[in-house]
């Protein structure tokens, strides 16, 4: 009888949605994958570090006023325990994990006369160590279910080095290598896996404070806009498993490359 209560309020209690994980949130890139992973009824959890909380509750605040459901919560993406935790909560207290999307950045800029081990160690903490633990965390939870999306930002450094670059390369080019063995591992077990290359200035407060005004760039098109390159994971995300893309490369139609 007892078994049959709990069966029969189990069938009473209403449907998880998936979830889409954003590490990395803000007011660019990260925030647009939220709106537009919340457009398509996914619960969205979004991380960004402790400190940066208040700002990222005001975005998930804004995803509920359009009517999504939206979750904020502070996180240190290099360390393993937080990590470990947050997929382990958001299992646990919100939904099953379907997309995660890696868009923690670490553009830096230091001639490698100026570049110090601190300096060095913590871009690559930032932008591969910290998405080898993302990746890691949710192949544990997907590959159970056998499906399940993992999304990971480039960026032109990862796929060449520059003039004052050398640490941001040095970890973006890791994670593109993190990617590209856990898209062939993982692949076959019905985990799809894929890197995105933006190549190009991207809309937002970095590339604000380099222009005076930004506004004929973006009449052109000739910057990356955040709500398209949302558009692309949403796409990457709904793709049939018999034509996955494992590496996109985006940027503007005169960007030269």
């Amino acid at each position: 009888m007892q078994e049959r209560q709990m069966e029969q309020a189990e069938q009473l209690q209403p449907a998880r949605k998936d979830v889409c994980l954003v590490i990395g949130a803000g007011d660019g890139v990260g925030g647009a994958i939220a709106r537009a992973f919340a457009g398509e009824g996914m619960a969205v959890c979004m991380t960004r570090r402790a400190r940066n909380l208040s700002q990222l509750e005001a975005l998930a605040e804004t995803i509920r006023g359009a009517g999504g459901e939206a979750h904020a919560f502070g996180v240190d993406a290099r360390s393993e325990a937080e990590t470990t935790d947050l997929f382990a909560t958001i299992e646990r207290d919100i939904g099953p994990i379907a997309v995660v999307v890696f868009n923690i950045g670490a553009n830096v800029q230091f001639g490698i006369r100026e570049t110090t081990t601190r300096v060095f160690t913590k871009v690559w903490e930032m932008a591969c160590l910290a998405g080898f633990l993302a990746g890691r965390e949710a192949a544990n939870v997907m590959v159970p279910r056998q499906r399940g999306t993992i999304i990971f930002t480039g960026a032109t450094a990862s796929i060449r080095g520059r003039e004052r670059l050398a640490a941001f390369a040095a970890a973006k080019n890791g994670l593109r290598a993190v990617a590209q063995s856990m898209a062939r591992e993982l692949g076959p077990l019905g985990i799809h896996v894929a890197h995105v290359i933006c190549d190009g200035a991207i809309d937002g407060v970095f590339t604000r404070s380099r222009f005076d005004d930004v506004t004929p760039l973006l009449e052109e098109d000739l910057i990356l806009k955040p709500d398209e390159i949302a558009r692309n994971y949403v796409m990457l995300h709904r793709q049939q498993r018999s034509a996955w893309t494992h590496e996109l490369d985006l940027r503007p139609w005169r960007e030269q490359w």
